[in-house]
């Protein structure tokens, strides 16, 4: 199973909560995460982009590195681990994005992958002038497609005239190429979200509690086997870990006892514009009331895996065998002694419970 680290480059990460780690996000504090994600033997980064955080008392999210320039710097501090930068489609050009992408993949040796990010909170490309139109939480998968149609051609070839709805391009060029297919990542829980992953992307990931995961994986594999395709689902998921359970229980209650009510609300209105159902806007609106494990708003809707040591490993590996995930993102309330406790005290776990599976006959 591959496991990685939602890096926390938008201000104090995925947390809305005054009883959390406060900061405004720093390249030597992102290195610093991925540094100790590398060294313990986790497979991949991705790193997120906001253009417009939610205020409230903890000022989420209102500073943000970017995503793909970080990728960059990360890259040439870094031997080994995968790095995942967001491409935000309604931020960038494909052109544009394809050139970026090709340079990180060059300074990472052919280390990069995509998160293509469709854009749901229309006050945050509205502000830009970026919104499309009126319609377009309806057209947005639409739109990815096309764009992310436009990326395959460049990487691949250096060049493509392309004329659709949404993008002209006359004999467009994009030099050097990667070399390689770019792995993409895509985050869709709506049916048209699933279905856009299923036939473009690697890897869903998704912000689901154990019983939602049910309903989504088995879709999600189905879609893909339409279209002669495997695709992979990653488990997003914040991490409380401690010694004891009764101690990352006293963390974790801490955290929603101290959230931030008006940054949540924020999220919230911003959710309410998104006409996709069952998708992450919903999502999000049900995590205002959700309990922890299924997703509550304290921690940005993700799920909490938490508890002792064993206890968090013993959740993680029901995640890989009974609800078919092929990977996990993780987060953490402090990240860089959060990853160092994972790798000290449940990483090891994990992979001796991995190794003792039978290897199946081809």
């Amino acid at each position: 199973m591959k496991l990685g680290v939602f890096l926390p480059n938008g201000q104090n990460g995925y947390i809305l909560s005054t009883a959390s780690p406060q900061y405004v996000p720093t390249f030597d504090h992102m290195l610093a995460i991925t540094q100790a994600a590398e060294e313990i033997g986790l497979d991949f980064i991705l790193s997120m982009i906001k253009f417009r955080g939610f205020g409230g008392a903890t000022k989420f999210w209102d500073a943000c590195l970017d995503s793909i320039n970080l990728s960059a710097g990360l890259a040439a501090a870094t031997k080994r681990i995968e790095l995942y930068s967001t491409v935000p489609v309604l931020g960038i050009h494909p052109a544009v994005a394809a050139r970026m992408i090709a340079t990180v993949n060059d300074i990472s040796k052919g280390r990069t992958g995509v998160n293509i990010v469709t854009g749901w909170n229309k006050p945050e490309y509205g502000q830009m002038g970026l919104w499309p139109s009126p319609d377009y939480h309806d057209r947005r998968y639409e739109f990815a497609a096309d764009y992310l149609g436009i990326l395959r051609a460049l990487w691949r070839d250096g060049r493509v005239t392309h004329n659709s709805d949404f993008f002209q391009l006359d004999d467009c060029e994009c030099f050097p190429t990667t070399g390689r297919e770019i792995p993409i990542v895509s985050a869709g829980q709506s049916p048209k979200g699933v279905a856009f992953t299923a036939r473009h992307a690697d890897y869903n990931f998704v912000t689901a509690g154990p019983e939602k995961l049910r309903r989504i994986v088995p879709p999600l594999h189905a879609e893909a086997a339409k279209v002669g395709r495997k695709v992979g689902t990653l488990a997003l998921v914040t991490i409380v870990a401690a010694p004891t359970d009764a101690e990352a229980e006293e963390i974790w209650k801490d955290i929603v006892a101290h959230a931030d009510q008006a940054a949540v609300m924020n999220v919230m209105r911003s959710a309410g514009m998104d006409t996709n159902t069952d998708g992450t806007s919903k999502h999000f609106l049900e995590g205002l009331t959700a309990p922890v494990e299924d997703g509550n708003m304290a921690f940005m809707g993700f799920p909490l895996i938490w508890g002792s040591y064993e206890t968090v490993a013993r959740k993680i590996l029901q995640h890989e065998r009974e609800f078919g995930v092929s990977g996990m993102l993780l987060t953490f309330v402090d990240f860089v002694p959060g990853v160092r406790e994972f790798g000290a005290h449940v990483l090891p776990m994990l992979r001796d419970a991995e190794a003792k599976i039978p290897v199946a006959a081809e």
